[in-house]
């Protein structure tokens, strides 16, 4: 099967499935708890329905839009995830091709396995780097100024993730970095001989940002260990405040669910804030970001640029964000089973899908601009 086979968010899934070992795979998949928030993420839009017009005019149409002072040609970013070099060998370095090429916003976690500096240098897309809050006040300004000479766009501080969430799926494979496996999990690598091969006999698996820190081999400190022990979960506003003033640039808080954060968050400084949930893998049964749009948007939106994520796997559910006022969409299993299954074409692949899905959409609501979307072409049920 190829990337060319695939025609949906799901083709990939499957594809993905059949390639990676069982524990890598539910990793990407699973979420915390019984899963509840991951599977209403989706949900949600469901129980949205779009009201197009007609005969308006739509032979050109303009997709694209401006996100914290960076200008996209889509209204979809790849959000920063971790460990994307476990998923395929090209790792962040797909991810920054693919984004390049359709030029919109990707993100590189501190949990990345390519260095910021060496994405930056394959991809003149805006580039977010997403960082966590340490105990050492030290190491989070020396993050903020590494990004800054690499060039980075935007600073996206994750504030949902203290701790980490109840992953039952990873603890039944003995999913970890380093690897710590079950007998289940082991055998589940043993069916999939050859991403273990491919493993291999590429370059080191490694964690560039947090190379001193977090070690593959055993060492210095497991990446369970980094969230309990490095991450500071007394993290307040007035800590916040003083690294948006620091960078003096584009800053943005990802995992803000409340009108009162959202409030406080522009009050600080930030240009930018994402709703999200951490795609259901932190605290299950929270509400989901699409639910919460609206009343963020009401609150803030004329103050601060609010993104939004969980759960988007088509074009429709994009353009129903848009009309409820976000600014712009973060993607995130949705390039990640691409790049599992094939690399920057997988990803390449699935961002051409959903321009696609997005354009066509867009001509059947009657839309010849982002701008023109809004809250008249919704009806909730």
């Amino acid at each position: 099967m190829q990337p060319s086979d695939c025609h949906n968010f799901h083709d990939f899934r499957r594809m993905a499935r059949r390639k990676l070992p069982g524990p890598i795979f539910n990793y990407i998949d699973g979420a915390a708890d019984d899963e509840v928030t991951y599977r209403r993420n989706t949900a949600s839009f469901e129980r949205c329905d779009l009201v197009p017009n007609v005969l308006r005019g739509v032979e050109n149409v303009d997709l694209s839009v401006t996100v914290m002072g960076q200008k996209l040609a889509l209204p979809v970013y790849c959000s920063p995830t971790a460990l994307q070099r476990l998923f395929h060998h090209q790792g962040e370095r797909a991810v920054a091709a693919a984004s390049d090429k359709y030029a919109t916003m990707f993100g590189v976690s501190s949990l990345g396995t390519v260095s910021l500096e060496e994405v930056r240098k394959l991809s003149s897309a805006p580039q977010i780097y997403q960082f966590y809050f340490h105990k050492d006040r030290s190491l989070n300004r020396a993050m903020m100024e590494r990004a800054k000479t690499a060039g980075v766009e935007v600073m996206m501080l994750t504030v949902d993730s203290i701790t980490g969430g109840n992953r039952e799926r990873d603890k039944r494979t003995g999913f970890s970095i380093p690897f710590k496996l079950t007998l289940a999990g082991m055998l589940q690598f043993a069916m999939k001989p050859a991403w273990g091969l491919n493993y291999l006999t590429h370059e080191p698996f490694r964690l560039p940002q947090l190379d001193e820190h977090v070690d593959m081999g055993g060492g210095t400190m497991s990446i369970s260990k980094y969230f309990s022990e490095m991450l500071d979960p007394s993290m307040n506003w007035d800590d916040v405040a003083q690294m948006v003033e620091q960078w003096s640039g584009q800053f943005c808080l990802k995992g803000i669910m409340s009108v009162a954060d959202a409030k406080r968050a522009a009050d600080i400084g930030c240009t930018g804030i994402v709703l999200s949930n951490h795609g259901g893998r932190q605290l299950d049964g929270s509400r989901t970001a699409f639910d919460q749009l609206a009343e963020i948007v009401d609150a803030v939106g004329d103050r601060i640029d609010v993104l939004m994520d969980g759960g988007v796997q088509r074009g429709t559910h994009v353009l129903k964000a848009l009309s409820l006022g976000a600014k712009a969409v973060g993607l995130g299993r949705y390039y990640l089973f691409p790049l599992a299954a094939a690399g920057q074409a997988g990803v390449e692949r699935a961002l051409e899908l959903m321009r696609i899905e997005i354009e066509r959409d867009m001509r059947l609501m009657g839309c010849s601009s982002v701008q023109q979307l809004s809250r008249a072409n919704l009806r909730f049920r």
